[in-house]
């Protein structure tokens, strides 16, 4: 159970080497967090993450989770519940891909919305009913800015972010009043590895920095971040500016 400021006692990553989530995870096991899952793909980085959340006295455990095997999300996913309850979900996989390739190779376009939307979509039903089940927990959903207009330079991955946001905000509809608390987190450009060698978009920030503000949001029950909080003005703009002047912008 969360305790008396809201800080969730157990934590489920699913995408275990995001360095959102594990700044995240850190951030939180300083507050009280006490039990960690990381869910990902079998590596060395998995394991490594592991090893340097439990040096931060976590008991942290690692479990084989593809998101692009859905058929499998209910069977590994639900051994985790079993173990106990869980105060908070962490859904933080995703994959940025390569826009003029991507475009040029559908098969590689239709993976990343396979990975971003797809297996989303089924990891956050199978974590939402055994929250539901056990009457309390957050479900914290990394979406994007991406997904709020679609720009030509990265379509295909903000239409999956798009599509993953929305998702998340209806699931977030049908759970209110069972106890479960979703909330979406809409990051700007993250300085991280993924993104490493691309163009910093406007307002870049940090793996901490949204870290800093999920915590925020838990402790007020948020059901959308910003990160920036000020990118929520920007994209109010965005959003109504005329079609043929935004494909114009160098965004």
């Amino acid at each position: 159970m969360k305790d008396a400021f809201g800080a969730p006692q157990s934590l489920l990553i699913l995408g275990g080497t995001s360095e959102i989530a594990l700044a995240t995870a850190r951030r939180l096991i300083t507050r009280r967090t006490r039990t960690v899952w990381l869910a990902g793909r079998p590596s060395p980085a998995l394991e490594r993450d592991a090893e340097h959340l439990r040096a931060l006295s976590a008991d942290v455990r690692t479990l084989a989770f593809d998101a692009l095997d859905p058929e499998s999300h209910e069977t590994v996913l639900g051994k985790v519940f079993t173990e106990g309850d869980l105060d908070m979900v962490l859904l933080a996989f995703g994959v940025l891909g390569d826009q003029a390739r991507d475009e040029r190779e559908p098969v590689a376009a239709a993976r990343i919305a396979q990975t971003n939307y797809t297996g989303a979509v089924s990891a956050l039903l199978v974590c939402a009913r055994a929250l539901q089940t056990q009457g309390h927990g957050s479900l914290v959903v990394l979406s994007s800015v991406a997904g709020e207009r679609a720009r030509r330079s990265n379509f295909i991955y903000g239409s999956s972010k798009a599509g993953l946001d929305a998702f998340a905000q209806g699931l977030g509809d049908a759970l209110h009043g069972t106890g479960v608390h979703v909330m979406v987190v809409r990051p700007g450009f993250v300085r991280t590895k993924m993104t490493a060698g691309r163009a910093e978009g406007p307002m870049a920030t940090t793996p901490e920095a949204v870290a800093t503000a999920v915590e925020v949001g838990l402790r007020r029950r948020s059901e959308t971040v910003w990160v920036p909080g000020a990118l929520r003005l920007v994209m109010a703009a965005l959003r109504h500016v005329p079609r043929a002047v935004f494909r114009r912008l160098p965004i």
